[in-house]
């Protein structure tokens, strides 16, 4: 059989460039050269596309301008689309793939963007009947409003890996969480504390979505899982399967498929829950595309679950060939 050719496309602009470069070395490790000939397009933080062989090195600056995108990646089969944050898992790169007319792993345009903005990912899931968090939604010259009383959660509306949060407990730490979150986004959450487990769970597929076990975080050392708890090491632990009893599990699983299908999610993600009162399942978000590195919780969680990495990138890249020949027949 020939081998596919794979783009992995990795760096962005976004601050969450490290950790998409470091995801993409470990897929670039795991990528089977005797199925896949594999090519790497990296994305700077100035917004410049390089080209590089994908013999395990990414680069991060490169003289190819993002006009030649299309022609480039439309020279493949399948693109990894191994970035995180705004420019990367906000929809605009999946709507340059679709142009393209190139394969790509996860979500769509449309369930990218929605479940970007945590302001509206929130709504589409509240009218779906999934329980999630209560948040109120402050958009530039707003004036404060906090109706949950303290602590609480502040955000920026799309953002990742904890980036501009904050958890405020008075008056003063939510003015200046606030004006934290504004330095990220023009849109701002405030958003309730839920006092309960959280656990993630990561879900797998296109029409018929399975999900993993899920994982309990335990923040060490820190109040809540912020940026260096995910990032230190040592800074969280993740108990696979949860402190949980079976049918609070299998509820979190439901829920986060559930969450996935009615997102229109396809491929991967990884749901964030909270388990409030011992049994009240609450979905906190979906990321579209989870940190991929082989030791990151999405990958972790499928291992525990009987599907290690180099099987988990093999599925996903078969999903993605399989949604690109089922759209394909679709009449525009």
């Amino acid at each position: 059989m020939s081998r596919l050719r794979v783009a992995v496309l990795a760096g962005g602009r976004s601050s969450e460039h490290e950790i998409s470069l470091a995801s993409a070395r470990s897929v670039l490790e795991s990528l089977d050269p005797q199925q896949y000939d594999v090519v790497t397009v990296a994305i700077g933080r100035d917004g410049r596309w390089e080209l590089g062989s994908g013999d395990g090195s990414v680069a991060e600056t490169l003289p190819v301008p993002a006009a030649n995108a299309p022609a480039t990646l439309g020279s493949v089969d399948v693109v990894l689309p191994i970035l995180h944050g705004p420019f990367g898992e906000d929809g605009t790169v999946q709507g340059l793939l679709e142009l393209a007319g190139v394969a790509y792993v996860g979500a769509g345009v449309a369930a990218s963007a929605l479940c970007m903005d945590k302001d509206l990912f929130k709504k589409v899931l509240r009218d779906s009947g999934i329980p999630v968090a209560r948040h109120v939604a402050l958009r530039t010259g707003d004036a404060i409003a906090n109706p949950f009383g303290f602590p609480c959660f502040v955000k920026p509306a799309r953002l990742g890996s904890s980036v501009g949060i904050t958890k405020a407990h008075d008056e003063d730490e939510l003015e200046d969480a606030v004006a934290l979150a504004f330095r990220h986004d023009e849109k701002v959450l405030i958003e309730e504390f839920l006092d309960g487990i959280e656990v993630e769970v990561g879900v797998l597929g296109n029409r018929e979505p399975i999900a993993s076990l899920p994982g309990q975080i335990v923040p060490v050392g820190h109040e809540w899982y912020d940026y260096a708890s995910k990032y230190d090491e040592g800074g969280m632990e993740l108990v696979i399967p949860p402190e949980l009893p079976e049918d609070v599990i299998e509820q979190v699983q439901r829920v986060a498929v559930e969450a996935f299908r009615v997102t229109e999610c396809e491929g991967m993600a990884r749901a964030d829950c909270f388990v409030v009162d011992g049994e009240r399942v609450i979905v906190n978000e979906l990321n579209t595309i989870p940190g991929f590195t082989s030791t990151s919780v999405y990958a972790k969680l499928f291992e525990a679950s009987g599907i290690p990495y180099d099987e988990l990138l093999r599925r996903l890249i078969d999903l993605a060939v399989e949604r690109h020949e089922r759209r394909s027949h679709l009449r525009y």
